[in-house]
């Protein structure tokens, strides 16, 4: 919600009758927000074309999940790549605000295969 004033993020239309929901954020309505493109475009505005792929295990019971983040794709582009991903992993995984996580440690083969598609990798963390 950004810096807004608590009686900005408490108060304000949520519904007209003329419209239907609107969105909390612009106030638009649900059928016209553009939050989520503008977001998007924001995102990928930031990434500087180096995919990082990361083993994490903070906050995971000690179950570690690789993360691939930096991707240079719409998320809509970054579902495929994810299903491709679990299936050669033979693993779960999910799509997070962009990131993929691959469940279980697999960082050597999704290098590997985001080499191939072209991608540059770096390896992050320890």
């Amino acid at each position: 919600m950004g810096n807004k004033s608590l009686a900005d993020q408490l108060g304000g239309l949520v519904y007209s009758t003329e419209s239907g929901k609107l969105c909390p954020d612009c106030r638009e309505p649900v059928d016209q927000c553009r939050c989520t493109e503008l977001l998007e475009a924001e995102r990928l505005s930031t990434l500087d074309g180096i995919v990082r792929v990361r083993r994490e295990v903070k906050g995971r019971n000690g179950k570690g999940v690789t993360l691939l983040e930096g991707i240079p794709l719409p998320e809509a582009s970054l579902k495929p790549m994810l299903k491709e991903f679990k299936k050669r992993c033979g693993t779960g995984g999910a799509l997070k605000a962009g990131v993929i996580e691959i469940q279980g440690d697999h960082r050597d083969l999704l290098c590997t295969l985001l080499e191939e598609k072209g991608y540059k990798v770096k390896k992050a963390g320890g």
